[in-house]
């Protein structure tokens, strides 16, 4: 099993699904691929979830395991995210790659406004996007590129760690949910009273941890986050309808003071090669879009600001990047047009260019220009 899992890892495998009466498989590429001719048998599925749970606790309960979560490395390969399942009354595992070097944020290929962003003395940054889009990976770089610019002392929350942080510039304390503290709502109080600067939160799930979020960001700690929303503008929907209606004004004038930035990714398979390239919104609160947050009826403009703000703010919206991305060949114009926020805006804006130009369609579905 471990030499199939380092095969997966070595062909760019971003999870490796193994389960009892299948093959293994892996999501290479975004395409989920077998990488075995010979099923499992349940009980070797068995044998796999007795080898990644650490807890001899858990093991000695294994049979009794529904669902389950932990993390699990192997010398020489990486670590790994891993969710322990029952389906049919058979073990699945599916381990999530967390490569051991920390990617940065110029190879993730985020725009140079996020390490500025990553360096913010307080306020709310939020990643967002749907599961698999490498906000764990975006998150990870910014407290790397915090840890390599500042002093300060940085407390995680995650569930469970997955890439892990040394000390260097700054302090850094990985708290693992179930390990170090009971939950994220119990730790994140508890870190108010740890002198942090900079509080890393796993995951934004519900109305009292976006609570306790915001105050750590309005008494002055940066509060950085995950939230599963598609963009800015759906994630300021979501975190005020997280709340009760009667709550919901007063909520958005805090988020409008707390929230820093919001950074949106997707990723889309490359073009002519293997990997795939991340396509990313940014979203700086500027007065303008602080109206907008605070305006339910204006909240829909934010994404028209985003892009009003490029040249001077750096922000830009998924359509400006996607159109960047398939001017420098990097993606398909058909794969970057199913990704668009607005896929008919995008290809009229596109035609309009190629137009504008002199070139024909052929060179804009080829990538050559946009």
């Amino acid at each position: 099993m471990e030499q199939i899992i380092r095969g997966a890892v070595e062909r760019g495998a971003s999870d490796i699904h193994i389960r009892g009466g299948d093959v293994v498989r892996a999501r290479i590429g975004g395409k989920l691929l077998p990488l075995t001719k010979q099923k499992l048998s349940p009980e070797q599925a068995r044998a796999f979830v007795l080898t990644v749970i650490g807890s001899p606790g858990m093991r000695e309960k294994v049979d009794l395991i529904q669902d389950y979560d932990c993390s699990w490395g192997v010398h020489g390969v990486g670590r790994f995210r891993v969710n322990v399942m029952r389906q049919r009354g058979s073990f699945v595992v599916v381990l999530r790659v967390i490569p051991y070097e920390i990617p940065t944020l110029e190879k993730l290929g985020l725009p140079e406004v996020v390490s500025k962003i990553a360096l913010a003395e307080r306020g709310l940054i939020l990643v967002t996007g749907v599961t698999g889009s490498g906000k764990s990976s975006t998150m990870a770089a910014m407290i790397q590129h915090l840890n390599h610019h500042e002093h300060r002392h940085i407390v995680t929350l995650e569930d469970p760690i997955e890439f892990l942080h040394h000390d260097n510039l700054c302090a850094v304390s990985q708290r693992e949910v179930g390990a170090d503290t009971e939950s994220f709502q119990r730790g994140l109080r508890a870190a108010l009273r740890q002198d942090p600067d900079v509080i890393q939160i796993g995951e934004m799930r519900d109305a009292e941890t976006i609570d306790i979020a915001l105050k750590a960001a309005e008494t002055g700690h940066l509060v950085i986050s995950t939230v599963h929303t598609k963009d800015a503008t759906n994630t300021v929907a979501r975190l005020i309808s997280a709340f009760p209606p009667e709550e919901q004004e007063t909520v958005r004038y805090r988020l409008a003071d707390a929230l820093h930035a919001v950074i949106s990714q997707r990723l889309l398979p490359r073009k002519g090669v293997r990997g795939r390239a991340l396509a990313a919104e940014v979203m700086l609160m500027t007065s303008t879009i602080r109206d907008c947050v605070i305006d339910a009826e204006k909240t829909a403009e934010i994404r028209d600001h985003i892009a009003a703000g490029r040249d001077v703010y750096g922000t830009q919206t998924f359509d400006q990047h996607l159109a960047e991305l398939v001017q420098t060949g990097a993606v398909e114009f058909g794969v970057a047009r199913a990704a668009a926020t607005n896929p008919g805006d995008f290809e009229l804006k596109a035609r309009l260019s190629e137009a504008g130009a002199g070139s024909s369609m052929d060179g804009l579905t080829s990538g050559s220009s946009f």
